[in-house]
């Protein structure tokens, strides 16, 4: 028989939730010590709960919970700080980290420093922070902390370094390869745009154009072609 493992008041974020049974949830969160965690919370929609108030998304929290296997069963949970406020395109873009990190991430897989990067993103739009280079330098950390990082700065074949003004053609499960030019058929990149994605200087219109067609091909990829419920709410309000 399997042991009953406890913890106790680790610092995290509710990403997703979902009814179970009458009155319980069942939570997806995603924490600094143990990365994403599957909890039941029981009871948390009566009317009664001294839970349900604290359990907001984009809120820091304190989380306590027992388990004896994947699933947990919340035990504690207590506010470490205010809910992040954010509105329209902001709102959308925190709702598409969230629903990232819940297909992509596997649960009980610490990712101590991506979890600094989401806390930190989800400030930084609630500041009004330019929202494309942070959605896409969020996607470049979150498909290396998965294991599929892009090699962006060395040529796949031969290893030789990508240089800023000849094109590639990017393989997405490998790398890029040199081409004679733009006009080649591929997904063609120039290199200046992957030294540029390297560094996560996404200041030029061309280069952040470049990044999010490189990210976006490689987050479909890995999703499976599934697509995400967050980018129909993007399209829905025209953006």
């Amino acid at each position: 028989m399997s042991s009953t493992s406890r913890v106790q008041l680790v610092p995290g974020f509710v990403l997703h939730q979902r009814p179970y049974r009458e009155s319980s949830a069942v939570l997806e969160a995603f924490t600094s010590a143990h990365g994403r965690v599957g909890l039941v919370a029981r009871g948390i929609r009566g009317s009664r709960s001294r839970q349900r108030s604290d359990l907001q998304l984009f809120r820091p929290l304190l989380l306590s919970w027992s388990a004896r296997g994947e699933l947990g069963t919340l035990t504690g949970v207590e506010a470490d700080g205010a809910a992040r406020k954010l509105t329209g395109r902001a709102l959308f873009s925190a709702f598409y980290l969230n629903e990232l990190l819940v297909r992509l991430l596997a649960r009980q897989d610490p990712h101590p420093e991506l979890y600094s990067r989401y806390r930190d993103d989800l400030q930084a739009l609630a500041e009004g922070a330019d929202i494309e280079p942070v959605l896409r330098i969020f996607e470049k950390c979150l498909l290396e902390e998965t294991g599929y990082g892009l090699l962006l700065d060395h040529e796949v074949e031969q290893g030789a370094g990508v240089q800023p003004d000849r094109y590639y053609d990017y393989h997405l499960e490998s790398g890029p390869v040199e081409v004679d030019g733009p006009d080649c058929r591929g997904f063609i990149i120039q290199g200046a745009s992957l030294l540029a994605i390297a560094r996560e200087e996404l200041h030029e219109p061309r280069v952040l154009q470049d990044a999010k067609r490189l990210m976006r091909a490689a987050l479909n990829l890995y999703l499976g072609g599934k697509p995400l419920k967050s980018r129909e709410l993007f399209r829905s309000i025209g953006k």
